[in-house]
């Protein structure tokens, strides 16, 4: 059969209509409203499960069709010569470029590279910086010195400052808005700014030097809007302050970047990326300004990364990445899957640049321009993220620009319902975290990571100026930090806490919740004791007994409960069980139930947090 063959028979069947595919929808519900289907994103933004085409759309500027982005690979090992080993070993195996993390900077996360001359010096040894690889500096403004110095060695070596490809990563409203302080306000700081981008000029250097990092907001737990507009106002006050210094608006254009947080969420990445081009074309657009398409980089989400089972993390990036190269990002740095653990191994580091390498080189993600145009899902997303980025925009403009806001602490306000909403869902398990918070393996493997002393830099002036910082967090830690008690009850006495499991009838009736209640509990750094079914309330509490355990949880289907969970309660309270759970929703035998001394009921979309952490307090 020859392709023209193919083509034919496939034009004999009628072209599918939305309404037919709403008909079908239909069908699976009987009955239940279409809006059971309709989620919502944390800006409260609705995701339909099936739109029409989108009509006269045409691909979002940005990177050119066919051009790869740039693999860019994390640089942040405090040893500088061992930071320099790295970075010759990745560019020879596949990266085109280096993200240099020095210590302080918001991306650093406790690790960084020195920002001293000296060491800065050890680390670019031998690095070709005029061969076209892309270099991105990532400071802090106890590192600030950083960029001067990085500079001050491309003349020393006497190379051409306009064929190194450079991003300085200039961003003191970031800083600010992470430690909630500043020793000077944005007025004193403007002449900093624009003085040290003046003379990087001078030097020859073509930039970017000013970074409106995202990734502010979304290490905090904010929305997608939230970050957006938090990165287009950074972006319109660096080009603001530019301007005011004599600089012209046209040079001053490209004189600014963003830098975006990616992460698993593969459809609100790929809108979120490819909003933040629409919005600063408009924003150029209001400005008087021929539109140029904004440099992007993205890193993996640090919030997404999980210290249990982190080769998940290998999985999460993977979609990221692939999410932020189709958004049309030019630059990607993907986080090494232990970072939350500590100094990556060369393995980790391996797996980070292999993960671009791959979807560049095997599955050809950058051959196309904008593959989401014309999407509906993916337009109907790009649209409404334009819309309430920008009513979020104009706010903080209104407040007297993204420094103002901050002061008036309203941007952060915003982040604390976001953030807030999202820890609540991490805590029920309706965003769930493999290894983490859902699946958990007590079992596991430790993980190997580098031993490396931090840097410790002398703090950054007087903080005069105090709002509500911005804090950094990683939406497992909380139930990571159950599985570290349960770690260190292990290494201390030899077991771990443990829950029984009561298993009533046969496996057909208990499986699927013994299975859950192991799972739950498991989350929690508490080990589940399987058992066989019982129907003998004798038999159960013996084996109870034998157990060791002090808790114990009631695991059946509903119609096994209205026959055997009483008695299996009382059983298991009269010999010595200190808490009772049981795996289901309480319905009319509760009061019964609890009266038999059941005193907790675990079912999905609970508070699994709140009741893992209420258990360790009785156990303790």
């Amino acid at each position: 059969m020859t392709d023209n063959d193919e083509l034919t028979l496939a034009a004999e069947f009628p072209q599918a209509t939305y309404e037919d595919w709403r008909k079908l929808v239909d069908g699976v519900l009987k009955g239940a409203p279409f809006e059971k289907l309709v989620s919502k994103t944390s800006d409260g933004l609705k995701i339909d499960p099936i739109y029409r085409r989108a009509k006269g759309a045409t691909p979002v500027a940005g990177r050119a069709a066919a051009a790869p982005w740039q693999i860019m690979q994390r640089i942040d090992h405090p040893d500088a010569k061992a930071a320099n080993a790295q970075a010759l070993h990745d560019l020879e195996n596949g990266a085109t470029g280096l993200t240099l993390v020095f210590a302080g900077a918001n991306g650093a996360h406790g690790l960084g590279l020195d920002p001293s001359a000296d060491a800065i010096d050890a680390v670019l040894e031998g690095i070709y910086l005029d061969a076209g690889i892309g270099i991105e500096l990532q400071i802090g403004p106890q590192s600030r010195m950083a960029a001067i110095h990085v500079a001050e060695y491309i003349k020393r070596k006497g190379l051409d400052a306009a064929a190194c490809d450079i991003r300085f990563g200039l961003d003191p409203l970031g800083s600010c808005a992470v430690s909630g302080s500043s020793p000077y306000r944005w007025d004193e700081i403007v002449p900093a700014v624009t003085g040290a981008i003046q003379g990087l000029t001078a030097m020859g250097f073509k930039g970017p030097f000013a970074a409106a990092d995202g990734r502010v907001i979304h290490d905090a737990g904010g929305s997608e809007a939230q970050e957006l507009a938090f990165v287009l106002a950074s972006g319109v006050a660096y080009p603001r302050a530019i301007e005011q210094a004599g600089i012209a608006l046209e040079d001053a254009q490209g004189m600014v970047y963003a830098r975006l947080a990616a992460d698993a969420d593969q459809f609100l990445t790929l809108a979120k990326f490819r909003a933040l081009r629409l919005l600063w074309a408009r924003i150029e657009q209001a400005c008087g300004l021929t539109p140029k398409p904004l440099f992007i980089a993205a890193d993996t989400a640090w919030r997404m990364l999980t210290q249990r089972d982190p080769y998940v993390n290998m999985l999460r990036a993977t979609m990221a990445t692939f999410s932020a190269g189709l958004g049309g990002a030019n630059a990607i740095t993907v986080l090494p899957h232990t970072l939350a653990l500590g100094l990556p191994d060369p393995f980790a580091r391996r797996v980070a640049r292999n993960t671009q390498l791959v979807l560049l080189e095997e599955s050809n993600l950058a051959k196309v321009s904008d593959p989401a145009a014309g999407s509906g899902g993916i337009e109907t997303l790009t649209r409404q993220l334009c819309e309430a980025a920008w009513s979020l925009f104009q706010e903080i403009e209104k407040a007297g620009g993204v420094f103002s806001a901050l002061e008036q602490n309203l941007i952060q306000k915003k982040v604390a319902v976001t953030r807030a909403a999202r820890e609540a869902n991490i805590a029920k398990r309706r965003d769930v975290l493999t290894g983490a918070s859902e699946f958990p393996n007590l079992h596991e493997d430790d993980i190997a990571v580098l031993d490396a002393k931090p840097i410790v830099l002398p703090p950054y002036g007087e903080a005069k100026y105090k709002f509500d910082p911005l804090t950094p967090m990683r939406l497992a830690a909380p139930f990571e930090a159950l599985r570290d008690k349960s770690d260190e009850k292990l290494k201390a006495s030899g077991a771990r806490p443990k829950i029984f499991l009561a298993n009533l009838g046969t496996p057909a009736a208990f499986t699927a919740r013994a299975t859950f209640a192991k799972s739950f509990f498991e989350t929690g750094g508490i080990e589940a004791i399987d058992t066989q079914g019982f129907t003998d309330p004798a038999a159960l509490a013996a084996a109870f007994t034998a157990s060791g355990a002090a808790i114990a949880c009631l695991c059946s289907s509903d119609k096994v409960y209205a026959e055997h969970a009483i008695p299996a309660a009382k059983a298991l309270q009269a010999a010595g069980a200190n808490h009772i759970y049981l795996a289901g929703r309480p319905d009319a035998q509760e009061a019964v139930l609890r009266s038999a001394g059941v005193a907790d009921f675990i079912f999905a979309g609970g508070d699994a947090l709140a009741m893992l952490q209420a258990a360790w307090q009785r156990m303790e």
